[in-house]
């Protein structure tokens, strides 16, 4: 019974949860498709990578009411974006124009892949043509025959000490 309460009481507060919705008014149905495409296309300043469309910011409610008394006072697309970028900046649109100041944004990608690229190429025929050492100098060969001595001397230890215990049990 507290189960199904439960359920039923997180239902009736799904309600309380959701965003309250901003219903607008057009004049036609293109003033309508400009309105969500313009909403689509721009980004929500406060929010990462999310479109004025989606962003529940205040901000993003704001430019909505911008962007829907624009086109009521009958301003075209191209002017609202223009309005737009000139009050934040080429970040307000999701694909900035193709300029020099933009350029950057456009190529940079490209260009640190094929830096990296070149890195990785020239990393990898430098420990190819170095290769492993094979030569040990004279102080290293000594060093490795003592190691390996006293390895071989715990060995012997340990076979005696196998074969001493062994014994003792017959």
């Amino acid at each position: 019974m507290k189960i199904l309460f439960a359920i039923v009481l997180m239902v009736f507060q799904a309600g309380a949860w959701a965003a309250p919705m901003e219903t607008f008014k057009f004049d036609s149905s293109e003033q309508e498709a400009v309105f969500q495409k313009l909403s689509e296309d721009l980004r929500c300043l406060v929010c990462q990578n999310q479109s004025i469309a989606d962003s529940n910011a205040d901000l993003a409610t704001d430019l909505r009411k911008e962007i829907y008394g624009m086109l009521q006072d009958g301003k075209t697309e191209d002017e609202i974006k223009e309005f737009m970028v000139d009050r934040y900046g080429d970040y307000v649109l999701y694909e900035p124009p193709f300029e020099p100041m933009t350029w950057l944004l456009w190529f940079g990608p490209v260009i640190i892949f094929i830096v990296g690229l070149f890195y990785a190429r020239n990393f990898i025929a430098q420990q190819r043509s170095s290769g492993p050492s094979t030569e040990l100098s004279a102080e290293d060969e000594q060093r490795l025959k003592n190691l390996q001595s006293e390895l071989n001397y715990s060995d012997q230890n340990k076979d005696e000490d196998k074969s001493d215990t062994s014994g003792d049990d017959r």
